[in-house]
């Protein structure tokens, strides 16, 4: 792999709000730069190399490729777009010398934009701004340009960060342009604007090696790998360098391998410069924010702080009939083990044992903790998880609890109901706008306890065109008592198989969770009730038979509707404190954590 000197080397990280085109416009600039055989397939949205994250359509962790321009070498990181995954996005800085802000041109900049775009200008980037999704009908490239500066404005950046430099791109056709007049023919513009306006990485050859540990991950076969940008030096494979873990006490290590980054691909490198961004094999304890440094020269970094996490769920062992028969781990120690495992490369995730043979796992938020658990139960895991709880400050003898900025656009006809909705949760609207089209536009700080359990209630309000976004602003003093959710669950009063005949009768009363066939136990949720109070029903109960023969027709077809299906988030939005979700690799249940009675005889 050629060598690079630093002046030859552009280090930048792509930022946007969810949904504004950051792999696709990677996708569009790994394709220009020539990496590819001409007869090599590429799939769409290259760097989603994670399952959920091709299912989601969004990504979960920051990633790294390498392009090439001329004589030039970029190096570029894709961050996640969700508020939850921050933390990925707050690492990652520490590694580039300037950031691609991605603003969709017809939507402007968005409430994950001021997150990402608010840690960038702290650390003193000057950002470049790129206007994606320029060839849509409705694109407004001036409306976007004007609210971008308004938000640098109130980001409070300097005068040399308000003079960025912009252009206008669509990530999906694949071209790039400095002016809306210039032709629309490939990427060049925006890799020249890279080489013109990213700073080369600062740092010197000839002194001793230094780099900090910014993302982890793991090989079956040299174990785990610390990513980073080499800050001072160089290194050698079969070097000894030295960590500096986070109390600041050092050991030794040998380097086993050093990779870099060419494309899709990890190319092994036998050495690595000031200004690479490589990852480095050798050290099994390494952990994230820790510092590697030649032992000539003992330097301690400082360390990489992250918000803190707002939000808890407590994962248990299944207890209930079902245990065992989906999942192969199922036993605490195996969640355990799971749990310490992720924390290691996941630090926004903080785990910490309960007196009750229970764990508690905090995080950014509800996708956050859902993608954790998703990833579990596809790795055969079997638990119980509680509803999500906020997690509170105590300041001066007097409770806070984190807020949230949401950002609406509804059709116009939906917005009374939701505004009226987020007020009783209470939310304060901060902003009111509709546009020409008919779309209202709603700014609310409401806390983060008033969105759970609303994104499903959103969806049926606005009938599915509504887009609701949030992210944590501040924390502040608490609101007070939330509604939960106004109707009742149906609970399967005994164990058994759901009858066509109960389906049938129940389905009138609610929707049903479960249909005929499906195996159900004493205490599970079986439905939601029309009305606010929980329901015991008999969804096993046969039809009773007879000696008088039906006229033909008389008994009539059993029509049943399809059950509701839930996710995981939508169920971690469903359940009310006194539920649970059993989580098995096929099954989500919903069941109540108070035993039944004959759950009580039998401990008895």
């Amino acid at each position: 792999m050629k060598q690079f000197t630093p002046d030859k080397i552009r280090n930048v990280a792509i930022i946007a709000h969810i949904d504004h085109g950051k792999t696709t416009m990677l996708d569009s600039m790994l394709k220009n730069s020539n990496i590819f055989r001409e007869n090599e397939e590429t799939a769409e949205r290259m760097m989603d190399s994670y399952d959920l994250e091709r299912e989601r359509g969004i990504t979960i962790f920051a990633k790294h490729t390498s392009i090439f321009f001329e004589d030039y070498k970029i190096n570029l990181i894709d961050t996640p777009g969700h508020a939850d995954f921050s933390g990925e996005v707050e690492r990652v800085l520490g590694m580039v010398n300037s950031v691609i802000l991605l603003v969709d041109a017809k939507e402007g900049p968005m409430p994950q934009t001021r997150f990402v775009l608010s840690q960038a200008l702290k650390m003193g980037m000057s950002p470049i701004v790129i206007f994606n999704k320029i060839d849509r009908p409705q694109a407004q490239p001036d409306v976007a340009l004007n609210n971008t500066f308004d938000l640098f404005v109130e980001l409070g950046a300097t005068d040399e960060q308000l003079d960025f430099p912009y252009a206008y791109a669509s990530g999906l056709a694949g071209f790039a342009m400095r002016n809306l007049e210039d032709p629309r023919e490939n990427m060049r513009p925006l890799f020249e604007l890279i080489i013109e306006k990213v700073p080369a990485p600062a740092g010197n050859a000839d002194l001793p090696f230094l780099m900090q540990a910014a993302t982890l991950s793991y090989d079956d076969y040299v174990g785990r790998q610390a990513t980073g940008r080499i800050l001072e030096g160089q290194i050698k494979k079969g070097e000894v360098i030295t960590r500096i873990e986070a109390a600041g006490h050092p050991s030794h290590h040998k380097v086993v391998r050093i990779e870099g980054y060419l494309g899709l691909e990890k190319v092994e490198m036998n050495e690595a410069f000031v200004g690479d961004i490589v990852s480095i094999s050798g050290i099994p304890e390494i952990m994230i924010g820790d510092t590697l440094c030649s032992p000539d020269k003992i330097v301690q970094l400082p360390p990489i702080t992250l918000q803190e996490p707002t939000m808890s769920i407590e994962m248990m062992v299944n207890n209930g009939p079902f245990a065992g028969r989906d999942g192969k781990h199922i036993t605490m120690n195996k969640i355990r083990e799971r749990l310490v495992k992720e924390r290691k490369a996941n630090i926004s995730l903080k785990i910490e044992e309960l007196h009750d043979d229970s764990v508690r796992v905090s995080g950014r938020g509800e996708l956050h903790l859902a993608v954790l658990v998703e990833a579990m139960r596809r790795e055969g895991y079997e638990f119980l998880i509680s509803k999500p709880k906020v997690i509170l400050h105590e300041v001066e003898g007097s409770k806070e609890e984190p807020m949230e900025a949401v950002h609406i656009e509804v059709p116009e006809a939906s917005a009374g109901a939701v505004i009226e909705e987020l007020s009783s949760r209470k939310g304060e609207m901060r902003n009111l706008s509709t546009n020409e089209h008919g779309i209202t536009t709603i700014e609310f700080l409401m806390p983060t306890r008033g969105l759970m359990g609303y994104r499903n209630t959103f969806l049926t309000v606005t009938k599915g065109e509504g887009i609701l976004t949030s992210v944590f602003d501040c924390y502040a003093p608490w609101k007070g008592d939330i509604p939960g959710r106004k109707n009742g669950a149906m609970i399967a009063m005994s164990p058994g198989r759901a009858t066509p005949f109960a389906c049938m009768t129940l389905q009138e009363r609610g929707t049903l969770f479960s249909t005929s066939g499906d195996d159900t136990y004493e205490g599970m949720v079986v439905g939601i009730n029309n009305r606010d109070n929980d329901l015991v029903v008999n969804i096993v109960k046969e039809k009773q038979l007879n000696n008088i023969r039906n006229t033909a027709g008389s008994e009539g077809n059993v029509i049943l509707t399809p059950p509701v299906k839930f996710n995981l988030e939508q169920a971690l939005d469903f359940i009310q404190n006194d539920e649970l979700i059993e989580v098995t690799p096929n099954f989500i249940r919903i069941r109540k954590t108070y035993l039944t009675e004959n759950e009580r005889k039998r401990k008895k």
